[in-house]
């Protein structure tokens, strides 16, 4: 992990999804496509792929803001690019019941749940600012790699990202708990 200087914010880039499920591995495909030299010092990125709850854990480290990349069904065209701000626990989709833990499907809004239930246990505090740069899918049925729409996306999130982290490492975060 990175030592940021005192006066930055720490950011997480988490790339999500299962890369055996078509267009699901997006996440990965981005975050993988993300060139370390571009971003700033006090960025770590992660490949979570399907392990959700290993990253709910992680964020229990302080992270100042979490760049969710994953793929998320709006209703748009396939390979759509969403920018959603999921900061305050209103700002999420919600359902009657909190989603199931599976550790295999667990979707960014599963992963933010499960983090709330243990900020509250353990009085630590989840990320003053959470983002989600999520695709629209074409398909993901059992098959290894992505549609060429979603692909065609990739490149984009990616600059996405890096602006995001470059924006977000510019910010002061004055209450900004230690690692």
């Amino acid at each position: 992990m990175n030592a940021p200087a005192p006066d930055t914010a720490r950011t997480l880039v988490a790339g999500i999804g299962n890369v055996f499920l078509g267009d699901d591995g997006f996440g990965v495909e981005t975050v993988r496509g993300l060139p370390r030299e571009q971003l700033p010092p006090d960025v770590d990125v992660v490949d979570v792929g399907i392990r959700g709850v290993h990253l709910a854990y992680q964020l229990l480290d302080g992270w100042d803001t979490l760049v969710l990349v994953d793929v998320t069904a709006r209703g748009g065209e396939p390979g759509t690019l969403y920018l959603i701000d999921a900061s305050e626990p209103a700002d999420r989709a919600t359902t009657e019941q909190p989603p199931p833990l599976d550790g295999h499907r667990m979707t960014p809004d599963a992963v933010l749940a499960l983090l709330d239930t243990l900020c509250a246990g353990t009085g630590a505090a989840p990320p003053r600012r959470i983002l989600l740069v999520g695709c629209e899918p074409a398909c993901l049925d059992e098959g290894i790699g992505l549609s060429p729409q979603v692909a065609a996306a990739v490149p984009e999130a990616v600059r996405t990202v890096i602006d995001l982290v470059r924006q977000e490492a510019v910010v002061r975060s004055p209450t900004r708990r230690a690692p």
